[in-house]
């Protein structure tokens, strides 16, 4: 799991990594590395994600080796089909000379810049009250949390644990997870992904129903286990 928050970190899209990851593997299973490659971020940790569940190795070769076949098979049927296209591009291109070259750079640079304001500006919307692991154990001594909620998915909780006391909701059906309960008290949530991006973004989704008091914990259940404090299994 340290491995997988790794990859995540370097991620072009690291705010979201994890979680989407999780969410694909925990609805498809083993089966979900057949179209991995086709999904963007999700093949590079895939592998870890397996090695942290550890599935069984010789049906990971299987999965994976049939995801690879299937990824360079429509890559070589795209090609044939599209080969005149392809060669007109390159014909092009090289024209074009260096400018084709400079064209194609540029291109990339963009991708790149316009993933990076993407990221810039989600990080610029974290800027939120975020509650520090001690502060939050000095509210749960003091009964002070109406609701601590772990965002994370069910193959994480049972790898790592949760903070005591704290519930698991649908992320499909985050209104249901709080239905009758009351919009004025303290609500904690957390996750395990870069900058709390889940869990910020379910404290946002509750804002909308009516709660005051959302706040995400800073560091998530990675800063809870180092700071030394119980996990619940």
């Amino acid at each position: 799991m340290r491995i997988l928050g790794l990859l995540c970190r370097v991620s072009l899209s690291p705010d979201t990594c994890v979680r989407q990851t999780e969410s694909i593997f925990q609805r498809f299973g083993p089966a979900s590395m057949l179209f991995a490659k086709f999904v963007p971020g999700f093949a590079s940790v895939a592998t870890a994600l397996a090695g942290a569940l550890r599935l069984n190795y010789l049906k990971f070769l299987l999965f994976d080796a049939g995801g690879a076949g299937l990824w360079v098979g429509v890559a070589v049927t795209l090609g044939y089909v599209f080969r005149d296209a392809i060669g007109g591009v390159v014909n092009t291109l090289s024209s074009l000379g260096r400018y084709g070259v400079m064209v194609v750079i540029a291109g990339f640079v963009a991708w790149i810049v316009f993933k990076w304001w993407r990221r810039y500006r989600f990080i610029k919307q974290l800027r939120m009250d975020r509650v520090s692991v001690d502060e939050l154990r000095e509210m749960m001594k003091g009964n002070a949390v109406q609701a601590l909620v772990d965002v994370r998915s069910a193959i994480t909780q049972a790898g790592t644990g949760k903070i005591p006391g704290a519930r698991a909701i649908d992320m499909q059906n985050i209104a249901a997870g709080f239905e009758g309960m009351p919009v004025d008290g303290e609500v904690i949530v957390y996750c395990a992904c870069p900058n709390e991006a889940t869990a910020v973004k379910v404290a946002q989704r509750l804002q909308k129903l009516g709660f005051k008091r959302i706040r995400p914990l800073l560091g998530g259940i990675d800063a809870w286990i180092d700071a030394g404090f119980e996990v619940e299994r």
